[in-house]
């Protein structure tokens, strides 16, 4: 007999796993499993157990917990093979959210119901604060590290599969986007013009650059004679206090932009004034410094410190709710529907294909098909005027 099934206690029951004989001692080994549930689930159970043995996935009970693997799994895996941004987010999602809610299970005993009671327990409570659920964006990102990790210790040989395979992770409800028109740009600019944020904001909005991006722009990445900025890397605040400047992810993230003539002159005052404030200091400003940076020492700028600068400015402006990252996507529908060809405006934005630029901006793309049409009447009008007067194909040909 393979295994079998004991009850154990009320909805609890007890499986034992025949092993077959030690090679050495002629033993018969056994393995013992516990399970909750009814009789079927320890069947159940049972069954997937000697199909693991039989195909040799079956992978022996370790002790080890699952706060111990995934511990592990950020100092032996994390640490050298991915960013430090993403590093350090993986960490505080361990720290803070995986093993308070499952760390003490033994790693060989996780099971995805288990996995799915946490991720609907985070979305009634799982603010910090206390004050109700977590997002679902937030959650998914757990469920994306959690997955990774678990993945890993299938393939060090610790689990026979990943249970988090078997989990559904909540629908991430989509970010709205807010665009700006003519009049919400001249008032969200001249609003910006009297504080010192004012060249990141119109760089913004003239580029289409990320946050990350314009935050790691050195002077010698600008060329103000040619009208242009090369982007180059980027920059991230860690938890740990210390910044993280690293190169773009993919190719197209690298790119140079051409700037109109109303930002190329902005930058220069903008640069005329730090230069001002850096000899008042009795420091000189160096072409590999930042263009945006604190004025006394030319430190980076923390990202949160700007983005909570722009919610200011545009919750006073009375409109609330558009992000700074709005100014990105304000750029691209502006270049848009301005007719400039969609390959342009993915090269501007570091999109890595045509398709993210086209499925992000969809909603330009009935105003973009009606200028289209309305082109192409304007180039075949009198060929279609004439068609148009003449009479069936048919008796055209006699």
């Amino acid at each position: 007999m393979r295994g079998h099934i004991r009850k154990r206690g009320k909805n609890s029951w007890t499986i034992v796993l025949s092993m077959g004989f030690d090679s050495v001692t002629g033993r018969r080994q056994q393995r013992w499993f516990t399970v909750k549930g009814t009789k079927k689930d320890a069947e159940r159970r049972l069954s997937d157990l000697i199909h693991q043995v039989d195909s040799g996935s079956f992978i022996r009970p370790s002790k080890t917990t699952v706060a111990e693997f995934l511990e592990q799994w950020l100092s032996d895996y994390c640490r050298p093979n991915v960013a430090r941004k993403t590093y350090y987010g993986y960490s505080d999602i361990i720290q803070r959210r995986l093993i308070p809610g499952l760390g003490l299970i033994p790693l060989t005993e996780l099971r995805p119901e288990t996995i799915q009671r946490l991720y609907a327990k985070r979305l009634e409570s799982g603010r910090v604060d206390g004050k109700g659920g977590l997002n679902p964006r937030s959650v998914q990102r757990y469920h994306q590290c959690f997955h990774r990790a678990l993945k890993t210790a299938v393939e060090w040989g610790l689990l026979s599969r990943n249970p988090t395979d078997a989990v559904k992770p909540p629908k991430a409800r989509s970010v709205e986007m807010h665009i700006l028109d003519e009049d919400g740009i001249r008032v969200v600019m001249r609003a910006a013009s009297g504080t010192p944020y004012f060249c990141l904001f119109y760089l913004a909005l003239c580029t289409g650059m990320r946050r990350s991006e314009m935050l790691a722009l050195r002077w010698s990445d600008v060329d103000l004679a040619l009208g242009s900025v090369s982007v180059t890397r980027s920059l991230h605040y860690l938890s740990d206090g210390s910044f993280d400047i690293r190169a773009p992810k993919t190719a197209k993230g690298r790119r140079t932009i051409v700037l109109p003539s109303s930002a190329v002159l902005v930058l220069k005052n903008h640069k005329e004034r730090q230069e001002a404030v850096f000899a008042t200091a009795g420091r000189r400003m160096e072409q590999t410094g930042l263009v945006f940076c604190r004025p006394d020492d030319g430190s980076p700028l923390l990202p949160d410190t700007v983005t909570k600068n722009w919610i200011r400015l545009v919750q006073r402006e009375g409109l609330a709710g558009v992000r700074l990252h709005d100014l990105r996507h304000t750029h691209a529908s502006l270049m848009l529907k301005q007719g400039v060809h969609p390959k342009v405006v993915q090269e501007r934005l570091g999109h890595a294909s045509i398709g993210i630029t086209l499925d992000v901006y969809s909603h330009v793309a009935p105003g973009l098909q009606a200028a289209a049409a309305a082109r192409f009447d304007e180039q075949l009008g009198f060929i279609t005027a004439i068609e148009a007067g003449q009479k069936d194909p048919v008796e055209r040909r006699c």
